[in-house]
């Protein structure tokens, strides 16, 4: 097949977007080359490629705050790249970016989450040597991980993206320019990623009870809005409306939206993410990672028979593997593999009546 509808949407590209957004064809290329798919555009393809992989389909079951929450509207991991990738292609569509790029970016950004939340990424920070960052794991997943070990193959502006699109409790966006993505896309994304969770997280902690509207400072919900589709649309229209692409300057906030947005993730911190409550059933999440940690460096053999690999001679890359192995974990499946190993099953034995006596 030829390339020309490839080369086609391309070009439309370059009819339609704003003059800084990233173009397909302008790409600065993948770790491995290889050649050009003839009907989708580079971003394109890489989004289709995360979306069918199997790191993202796991994400459906990783907890986003809540664990394993009975009620069905709770976020999961899964729902949130999905809110992130929704609000970042609103801001490049309106603000003529690469939504192809911006979306790619969106949906890869959180693949390396562990299972358990902020739990698991504590545990394997302090397991693992040189302590570990979900955003390394995302890069890690999608150039090495993926794909029985030979990654995806990404395109750099994509790789990118996902590896600085975390800005933890720091700025929002401001930064060394070492910190920001290359991409106004990434931006975008790094961005959305705050507004996202910041929003839906307080959506799940109100509908559980962990916290209560009258909890929050009303000059925040003042500032953002006092519904959950009011402050995400307060938040799209601020970036819109600061940002200049035309002479040259960043994806922007306002001061007081962006000093708003950190200090309601500052609330979330101390009032749900850390709240007793929340803590007590996440510290049985860390003993669980713990113990399968230590149960596979102990037993390789256990480890083998499970991923059909053998764990690395080398004890700091053997430490390395098990904790791939782990992160790469839902939480459903971690609680399955913790009780086979851990919990006593019945013997499957008939009892006389008379031995019961």
């Amino acid at each position: 097949m030829s390339d020309e509808i490839r080369i086609m949407l391309e070009a439309q590209e370059h009819q339609s977007l704003h003059p800084r957004a990233a173009f397909s064809d302008q790409s600065r290329g993948r770790a491995r080359p290889e050649p050009h798919c003839p009907v989708r555009p580079a971003f394109q393809h890489d989004r289709d490629r995360i979306l069918h992989s199997k790191p993202f389909r796991r994400l459906l079951h990783k907890t986003q705050v809540f664990l394993s929450p009975q009620g069905d509207h709770y976020r999961t991991r899964m729902t949130h790249t999905l809110e992130v990738a929704q609000i970042a292609r609103t801001l490049a569509r309106a603000l003529r970016l690469n939504e192809q790029l911006t979306e790619a970016i969106a949906l890869g950004h959180d693949l390396g989450h562990t299972p358990f939340g902020h739990a698991g990424e504590a545990v394997l920070d302090e397991l693992l040597p040189g302590g570990f960052r979900h955003v390394q794991q995302s890069v890690r997943v999608v150039e090495l991980l993926a794909r029985d070990g030979r990654g995806l193959n990404l395109t750099r502006e994509v790789v990118d993206g996902i590896g600085k699109h975390s800005k933890g409790r720091g700025s929002i966006l401001a930064g060394a320019g070492d910190e920001l993505p290359m991409t106004l896309e990434g931006q975008l994304v790094r961005l959305a990623d705050i507004v996202a969770y910041v929003n839906h997280d307080l959506d799940d902690a109100l509908r559980s009870g962990v916290l209560r509207l009258e909890d929050i400072p009303p000059d925040l919900l003042s500032t953002l809005g006092g519904s959950h589709s009011e402050r995400i649309s307060r938040a799209v229209m601020d970036v819109l409306g600061h940002t200049r692409l035309d002479q040259g300057g960043p994806i922007r906030l306002s001061a007081e939206i962006e000093q708003a947005l950190a200090r309601m993730r500052e609330v979330l911190y101390e009032r749900v993410y850390d709240n007793p409550l929340v803590h007590e059933e996440f510290l049985k999440c860390r003993k669980v990672l713990s113990d399968l940690m230590h149960s596979f460096l102990e037993a390789p053999e256990s480890f083998a028979r499970l991923t059909g690999q053998r764990l690395p001679e080398d004890a700091l890359e053997r430490r390395r593997a098990v904790g791939d192995f782990l992160a790469g974990m839902t939480d459903r499946y971690a609680l399955r593999l913790f009780e086979a190993l851990f919990v006593p099953r019945p013997w499957p034995l008939s009892v006389r009546l008379d031995e019961t006596r």
